[in-house]
């Protein structure tokens, strides 16, 4: 999605049509997240593990967390290596002979891992915390030796969830924290085995840059799908609303406020990352870093004006259900104001008089229904001329007419 241009020539995001992005040996379905309602469950009631008054640091792991899985990721400008490795130490020797070593971690199911993770890349236990304990706000953070981002990424499935990523870079190596094995990382990695832009050319700043645009990119995909079903249940509404497209509104909107949550600090964190001077991200990438914070204000506009919609969608639902009950009252009203004079006339010759003449005359019942018939008739005439059935009834105003009606100005017809 990024539109700024690698020294190289080619754009941050374009791929090679010969270089089919192939599988990580730790992603699933191709490098996407495959939807688990039960799990999203347990991360919407997961909390802070460390009980209260534990001193500062304390990592206590969540029992659903899955195990580590480590890969590792290393180049120069001449070679690129990537393999699993059993432990973060494994990454010591690469450290010193090459430009950029990029290890992922996959799980944090392991306390064990992260704190051996933290000795080789010389990581404060405070942030290990902030690792393992997941739905942190997004931030940047700058230490002596590396810069500590969080990030929020989006998995698009049955239920639409977030997943939290940790990500470290220093001299010359990243780190990344995933709460699961699988990624939206692939077209980084392959960019990097290809030697295609300025991947391998570059420092780990461009890298953490590479990995922090693949997860804004995320973004689009559910955004679109939700700006898509919006527009469908708009038309729902003013045609003929139901209870259950109330229901996929209050979901959405809820998928909105999840958006809004993970894009709005994230946001305000590349301002500070781009803003940072004398840190790690060098002058070279700081374009690419503004023209991802150009993304995030971008999502930030889409989502803002999705959740005006999705509220204006609520206004119409409800406008839309009380016009059909009203004309449901209509119609009864109706129907009631056409008996009322029959009920009236059926009642005056149902009085027990012993003189009432038209009662003994072989015309005074059909005089009777013909009389009724007439009533009956005209007041149907009257509706209609009105306006208040038929053609000229009032109908239920479209999605145009029902804004203008909350703005406060006249529909005319």
């Amino acid at each position: 999605m990024s539109a700024a241009q690698d020294p190289g020539g080619a754009s941050s995001e374009t791929r090679d049509p010969s270089v089919a992005p192939g599988p990580h040996p730790h992603a699933s379905n191709g490098g996407g997240r495959a939807p688990d309602r039960a799990a999203s469950r347990r991360k919407r009631k997961s909390r802070r593990r460390a009980p209260p008054g534990a001193s500062p640091g304390t990592l206590v792991a969540d029992p659903h967390a899955p195990k580590p899985v480590l890969s590792v990721l290393a180049w120069t400008p001449e070679e690129c290596i990537e393999r699993a490795v059993a432990r973060p130490a494994d990454v010591r020797a690469l450290l010193a002979t090459h430009t950029v070593v990029w290890l992922d971690v996959s799980g944090l199911g392991d306390v064990a891992v992260l704190r051996e993770a933290g000795e080789v890349f010389g990581l404060h236990r405070l942030e290990l915390e902030d690792v393992i304990n997941v739905h942190q706000r997004p931030k940047v953070e700058r230490h002596a030796e590396h810069e500590f981002v969080v990030a929020q990424m989006v998995n698009a499935g049955l239920v639409l969830e977030t997943e939290q990523l940790a990500l470290f870079f220093g001299k010359n190596f990243v780190l990344t924290f995933q709460e699961r094995p699988g990624d939206g990382f692939g077209p980084v990695r392959e960019r990097a085995k290809s030697g295609q832009g300025a991947m391998r050319a570059s420092g780990p700043d461009y890298l953490a840059y590479a990995l922090l645009d693949a997860t804004v990119d995320q973004y689009y995909a559910p955004l679109e799908a939700i700006g898509e079903r919006l527009e469908q249940l708009e038309d729902e509404f003013c045609r003929k609303p139901h209870p259950s497209s109330l229901q996929e509104l209050h979901r959405l909107k809820r998928e909105l406020l999840t958006l809004r949550r993970a894009v709005w600090p994230l946001r305000e964190a590349l301002g500070q990352l781009q803003r940072d001077d004398g840190g790690f991200v060098k002058k070279d990438t700081r374009p690419y870093l503004n023209d991802l914070y150009d993304h995030t204000v971008q999502l930030m506009d889409i989502v803002e004006t999705y959740r005006e919609l999705a509220s204006g969608l609520l206004d119409i639902y409800l406008s839309s259900m009380s016009h059909r009950l009203n004309e449901v009252m209509m119609v009864l009203t109706v129907i009631a104001t056409i008996f009322i004079p029959l009920t009236f006339l059926s009642s005056i010759w149902g009085m027990n008089f012993v003189h009432m003449p038209e009662l003994k005359e072989e015309w005074g019942y059909p005089a009777a229904l013909a009389s009724m018939l007439l009533v009956a008739a005209g007041l149907l005439w009257f509706f209609k001329r009105r306006g208040w059935i038929g053609a000229g009834a009032a109908r239920a105003p479209t999605s145009t007419e029902a804004a203008v009606q909350r703005d406060g100005t006249e529909v005319r017809r």
